[in-house]
C-alpha cells in the first residue's frame, strides 16, 4: 500500500479457529493432518543469545520469531502482515508513525502486551549499557535521536519512541525512511518483559524464567545440544497454531545431520555441500530450493590491528581478483548459488545489481593475469610469497570453500595461507577484535532493501568488522536513506567498494534443504527466509 497516504490499514491475516482443524484437517488446505505435530530441524551451532534485544545471528533470528511476536510478521512471500500491530498511520511529514496494538495481545504469563513493553525494548536495544551487538540497528530504524543516544551523549528517554496509552505506540524518525515499518519485523525490535528481566538478570533467558509472547514458549534449552519450544496457550492466535512442539537440535558436522535426518531424528537439515545435483535426483521430493537474501563474502581486517599488507588495495584486490567464484558454485558448494562481484543480491527488492563492477565483466583468466600484476606490484611472488591466515567458523562446507581459495591463491599468487576454524562464539568475538587477517562472512538481510548490506561498510556500523572507513561511502549511504530513488547512490557504493575491496564477494545464496515431505507450509517465496512454526503443520502419510 502507498505510505504517501496519511493512514494504512493493515488486514488480518488470520482467520478465526475453524472447526475443520479440530477435526483433523488443514482448515485452509482441507489436508489430512498428522496425529503428531512436530518439527524437529538442525542448527549448526549454538545462537550467542536468544534475548531479542542481544541476538545476532540467523538461527536465533528463527527461534525469536517463535518465541515473541513484535509489530509486524511476514507471510509466505515476505510482504509485511500484522502482529501485534493491526493498523498504522502515518504523518504527512512522514516523520511519525502510530501503531495501534491489538488489546487480546499478551505474555505468557498472563500479563497484557502494551506499548511500553515496545518502547522499552527499543531503549534497551540503543542503550550502551546493554552492550546489544545489534545497537546499531536503532540507527538503521532511523529514530530521532538514535545515534546521540547509541552514542551515550543522551538519555534513553530521548530516543524517538514513546507511549500514548497501553495499545497505541509512537515513533519518531529523524528522517523520512519509506522503508521503516519493515526494519520492525526483526527480532531486536520485538517487546522485552521489564519485570522478567530485572528479576533474573541474564538468567532471564533460561527455561522457566524466560516470559515471551510469541506462538512458542521456551521449555527445555541445553546448550550446544538443543532448544525445545512448546505451543503458547496465552498467543492471541493460539487456535490456529497446528505444531505443538519444535525442537532445534545442534549438531555442527552437515554429514552427521544428513545421516541423522536419514535415520528420521530430523524433520529437516541443510544439503551438505557439494551434494546437491546427486540428491536432487535421487530423493526430488525432498529437496527444497528457494533464492536466498543472503551474501558469502570474506572480509579483510584493515583496521589499526590489521597486517600492514592489508593497507594496500592492490593486494586487496589481487586476493579477491584470484578466486573463480564460478569453480565455488559450480564444484564446491553445487547448490544453485550464483558468483558475486558486488556485495547485495540480486533479490533484493528495488535493487539491480551494477553492470560497471569493471572485474565482474573479465574473463577469469584475465582476472588471474591482474593479480599476478597487482601483487608483483605490492612486492610480492613466488620467491617473496605473503603469508596470511584465513578465518571460518567450523563447518564443512566453510571448510571447502577455504581451501578451495587458499588453494586458488596459491598457485595463481604464491601465497601461503594458514587455515584456522573457529566455533561459533569465539569466531564472532575475533572477528568483533579485529584479531584476525582474513575472515569468512555470511550476512542475510534484516530487511528487504539494499541498506540491509551496504550499511556493513558504513564506518559507524556494529558489523563492520573490517573496521573499513570511507567517508565517500558514509555520505553516499546517508544520502540513500532519504532519496526517493536510491539506485544510484547504491551503485556508486558497490563501485567503490569492489575498488576498495574492503570484502571480497564470492557468492550470493539459495536455500538448499532436505526436507520431510511430511512438513507443509514453509516459505519457499520468503527471500529472507523468515518462517515461523506456527505457519508449519505436519500431514498424514
Amino acid at each position: 500500500m502507498n505510505l504517501s497516504i496519511k493512514s494504512v490499514l493493515l488486514v488480518s491475516a488470520f482467520a478465526l479457529a475453524s472447526p475443520a482443524l479440530a477435526a483433523g484437517t488443514h482448515p485452509v488446505t482441507g489436508e489430512a493432518l498428522a496425529d503428531s505435530q512436530t518439527f524437529t530441524y538442525r542448527v549448526g551451532d549454538e545462537s550467542p543469545s536468544i534475548d531479542p534485544q542481544i541476538a545476532e545471528d540467523v538461527d536465533g533470528g528463527d527461534i525469536l520469531r517463535d518465541l515473541f511476536e513484535g509489530l509486524f510478521n511476514q507471510d509466505a512471500k515476505g510482504n509485511r502482515i500484522p502482529g501485534v500491530a493491526t493498523d498504522f498511520t502515518v504523518s504527512d511529514d512522514k516523520l511519525t508513525y502510530t501503531f495501534t496494538l491489538r488489546p487480546e495481545a499478551k505474555w505468557s504469563d498472563g500479563a497484557p502486551v502494551t506499548a511500553g513493553d515496545f518502547v522499552y525494548a527499543w531503549q534497551r536495544l540503543a542503550d550502551p549499557e546493554t552492550a546489544s551487538p545489534y545497537q546499531w540497528y536503532a540507527e538503521v530504524m532511523g529514530l530521532k535521536n538514535a545515534s546521540a543516544v547509541v552514542a551515550g551523549e543522551m538519555p534513553v528517554s530521548e530516543l524517538g519512541v514513546r507511549a500514548i496509552d497501553d495499545h497505541t505506540l509512537e515513533a519518531t524518525l529523524a528522517n523520512p525512511l519509506p522503508y521503516f515499518p519493515d526494519t520492525l519485523v526483526h527480532g531486536s525490535t520485538f517487546p522485552a518483559p521489564k519485570w522478567a528481566i530485572e528479576a533474573h538478570g541474564a538468567d532471564w533467558t533460561k527455561p522457566g524464567n524466560m516470559v515471551s509472547n510469541g506462538a512458542y514458549v521456551l521449555t527445555e534449552h541445553v546448550p550446544n545440544e538443543r532448544l525445545v519450544r512448546e505451543r503458547n496457550p496465552m498467543y492471541w492466535n493460539d487456535a490456529n497454531t497446528i505444531i505443538e512442539k519444535v525442537t532445534a537440535l545442534v549438531i555442527t558436522d552437515e554429514n552427521v545431520a544428513f545421516t541423522r535426518y536419514q535415520a528420521g531424528e530430523l524433520d529437516q537439515t541443510d544439503i551438505p555441500t557439494g551434494q546437491y545435483p546427486t540428491l536432487a535426483k535421487s530423493n526430488p521430493d525432498e529437496v527444497v530450493v528457494y533464492p536466498s537474501l543472503c551474501s558469502y563474502y570474506y572480509m579483510f581486517n584493515v583496521s589499526g590491528n590489521g597486517p600492514e599488507y592489508l593497507m594496500d588495495k592492490r593486494i586487496r584486490q589481487a586476493l579477491s581478483y584470484a578466486i573463480d567464484r564460478d569453480i565455488i558454485v559450480n564444484q564446491v558448494t553445487q547448490g544453485g548459488q550464483f558468483p558475486a562481484y558486488n556485495f547485495t543480491p540480486a533479490a533484493t527488492a528495488g535493487f539491480t545489481v551494477p553492470d560497471s563492477i569493471e572485474y565482474g565483466n573479465w574473463s577469469q583468466d584475465e582476472r588471474n593475469a591482474k593479480a599476478i600484476e597487482l601483487m608483483a606490484e605490492a612486492g610480492y611472488d613466488s620467491a617473496n610469497p605473503l603469508d596470511l591466515t584465513l578465518i571460518y567458523n567450523t563447518n564443512e562446507g566453510h571448510r571447502k570453500i577455504a581451501i578451495a581459495v587458499s588453494q586458488m591463491w596459491k598457485q595463481n599468487l604464491g601465497v601461503n595461507v594458514t587455515l584456522e576454524n573457529q566455533e561459533w562464539k569465539t569466531f564472532l568475538q575475533t572477528r568483533s577484535d579485529q584479531a584476525y587477517d582474513v575472515a569468512r562472512g555470511g550476512w542475510c538481510g534484516d530487511y528487504n532493501e539494499a541498506s540491509t548490506f551496504l550499511d556493513l561498510v558504513q564506518s559507524g556500523s556494529g558489523y563492520n568488522d573490517s573496521k573499513y572507513n570511507n567517508p565517500d561511502v558514509d555520505a553516499l549511504l546517508a544520502e540513500a536513506k532519504t532519496s526517493d530513488n536510491p539506485q544510484p547512490i547504491y551503485t556508486k557504493v558497490e563501485e567503490i567498494i569492489a575498488e576498495d575491496m574492503p570484502i571480497i564477494p564470492i557468492y550470493h545464496y539459495t536455500g538448499v534443504l532436505m526436507m520431510n515431505p511430511s512438513l507443509k507450509g514453509w516459505p519457499i517465496e520468503n527471500v529472507q527466509e523468515n518462517w515461523y512454526s506456527r505457519d508449519l503443520y505436519r500431514v498424514a502419510e
